[in-house]
């Protein structure tokens, strides 16, 4: 792997329960469709497969409805993997569920003991591990997970999620080391600065959370413009139906733990 930020030989994902209908959300759009849902979760498995990557598919967990969302439980290094402490907490459960399949990959496993942090608020670029502060993620998890990747050779750096925005990268996406996808909101605060931005269309700010994974960016369905930007910048392009996810407001990212695991699970 030439990059840590964005190539990774493996992902952990989680299957949509039946009781995914009763997941969270910030404003009620309507029920997801759980069969719809599934089949959707399968065509993005199939994405991240195709780079020659190994997902490894975990059990749906019908006591935590926004289980499928894996990416809050944890953040995953090369040099290790930190269980979160998700703000939510109906979700707070999750992270034990993780837990074991996260020890299979890494020798070392620390965890968020005092604050809240969710991994939808963390953004890892090629230089720097960028926080939102956000209603799931507080000033005492970022300190925290601050010390703890200080001790990997990680720098830091708080910023901050617009008012209204569930977590960070529910505006933002990395490119490739040095490229960040962002709605022109957040770009405006600032806390891009010195990277190469490329704006997503105005009114296809849904479109923000995508993911670079290897080869490909897999970003959400049904915003042509934004992902002709991103095919004209020279990135490979796949679509998936978000439909379904987006209304209990999760995304590309939210779908999957992205790893090159310190010792690979059998």
């Amino acid at each position: 792997m030439t990059n840590p930020a964005y190539e990774f030989t493996h992902a952990i994902t989680r299957r949509p329960g039946t009781s995914v209908v009763n997941g969270l959300r910030a404003t009620d759009i309507g029920t997801p469709d759980p069969v719809r849902m599934e089949k959707a979760h399968a065509a993005y498995v199939s994405a991240l497969q195709s780079t020659g990557a190994r997902v490894i598919e975990l059990d749906p967990l019908e006591e935590f409805p926004d289980a499928l969302f894996v990416e809050d439980t944890a953040l995953c290094l090369p040099q290790g993997a930190v269980l979160m402490r998700p703000g939510a907490g109906s979700r707070r459960g999750e992270v034990a569920h993780m837990a074991p399949a996260l020890r299979q990959c890494f020798d070392d496993v620390r965890e968020i003991a005092d604050g809240f942090i969710e991994g939808g608020d963390i953004l890892v670029t090629g230089r720097e591990i960028l926080v939102g502060r956000s209603a799931r993620t507080d000033a005492n998890g970022v300190a925290e997970l601050s010390a703890i990747v200080a001790d990997w050779g990680h720098s830091l750096r708080e910023v901050f999620t617009p008012e209204g925005v569930l977590h960070f990268k529910t505006d933002c996406s990395l490119l490739d080391a040095e490229t960040i996808l962002a709605t022109r909101r957040l770009d405006a605060s600032g806390c891009f600065d010195g990277y190469r931005v490329l704006h997503v269309a105005d009114g296809e700010e849904a479109a923000a959370n995508s993911i670079r994974f290897n080869n490909l960016v897999i970003m959400p369905a049904g915003f042509p413009r934004t992902a002709d930007t991103i095919s004209n910048a020279g990135f490979e392009v796949v679509e998936i139906d978000n439909s379904d996810c987006a209304k209990l407001d999760g995304g590309m990212s939210c779908l999957s733990l992205r790893l090159t695991p310190t010792t690979p699970p059998d």
